[in-house]
């Protein structure tokens, strides 16, 4: 009897085993590598050299899976569902939770828009309310096609900033074309007093912000902006994975490596100094 129950239980502690490494383990991926979706130029976020933050994400999942990492680098992201569905690339490593494009993982991360601007020029502005922003001489560069675009059109500060938004552009037109303005750029122009302030996607503005040989600020703007019909212009967003809708079992793979790798990634994000929010 006794050496029934032992059999028993090397048979159940067996089953055990089992089930906790199954829960644990990560999938194993039927592919050779990991094809990713990258800007060749887009930093900070990556480029060719590998040394924007997404590149290091990409190469813990690399490392978490046991797969070698390949990239896919675009010059222009307004072709990147066309490029995903020839099989170009798989995975892009930061995105929207709602872009169409893809399939998505669960949040990784959550950030926001930053008001950047001097130390010294003492300007305490963390809402799209404050009475500075519609003063007319009081300058403040936001990126194309983004909510700051948005809200300078709320508030009638648009037509005074449209030619700085033309000189950031090199003077060409965003219009069903992709021009590439640096984050840097913006940064840069706080620095020496072309703009009183800029407001940037917190972790494209980050690093900028950190290497400045002129003191700044970076303040996360607080999520209450509305248009004039009452309707909320979001100014903090969760950042997923997006995967191409061909490749589905890749969403179940790279959740486990938001689960178990999240410490790491969220070591390197503030290794950039991202600001990050609780994701919600």
């Amino acid at each position: 009897m006794f050496a029934e129950v032992k059999k028993n239980s090397r048979t159940w502690l067996s089953v055990c085993l089992s089930l906790t490494l199954s829960v644990f383990a990560l999938p194993t991926l039927a592919t050779e590598a990991l094809n990713v979706c990258a800007g060749k130029s887009e930093l900070p976020f990556s480029n060719d050299q590998k040394q924007g933050f997404e590149n290091k994400i990409a190469a813990v999942i690399g490392k978490t899976l046991n797969t070698p990492v390949n990239y896919f680098w675009w010059t222009n992201p307004l072709t990147l569902q066309k490029d995903m569905e020839e099989g170009k690339c798989d995975v892009l490593i930061g995105t929207d939770p709602n872009d169409p494009r893809v399939l998505v993982t669960k949040p990784y991360y959550r950030s926001g828009y930053v008001f950047v601007t001097r130390v010294d020029r003492e300007i305490d502005v963390a809402s799209w309310d404050h009475p500075y922003l519609k003063e007319k001489n009081f300058r403040i560069g936001v990126m194309p096609d983004s909510p700051g675009k948005n809200m300078l059109l709320q508030i009638n500060r648009f037509d005074d900033m449209f030619d700085y938004f033309t000189e950031i552009q090199n003077f060409q037109s965003t219009r069903n074309r992709y021009v590439h303005v640096e984050p840097s750029r913006l940064v840069n122009d706080v620095a020496n007093k072309h703009l009183h302030m800029a407001m940037l996607w917190a972790p494209e503005a980050a690093r900028y912000v950190r290497a400045s040989e002129v003191p700044l600020n970076m303040v996360m703007v607080e999520d209450n902006a509305k248009k004039t019909n009452g309707e909320k212009i979001p100014m903090h967003y969760d950042v997923v994975m997006g995967v191409s809708k061909k490749r589905p079992e890749l969403v179940q793979a790279l959740n486990s490596v938001i689960d178990k790798q999240g410490a790491e990634i969220t070591a390197i994000l503030k290794e950039e100094a991202i600001p990050l929010l609780n994701l919600q």
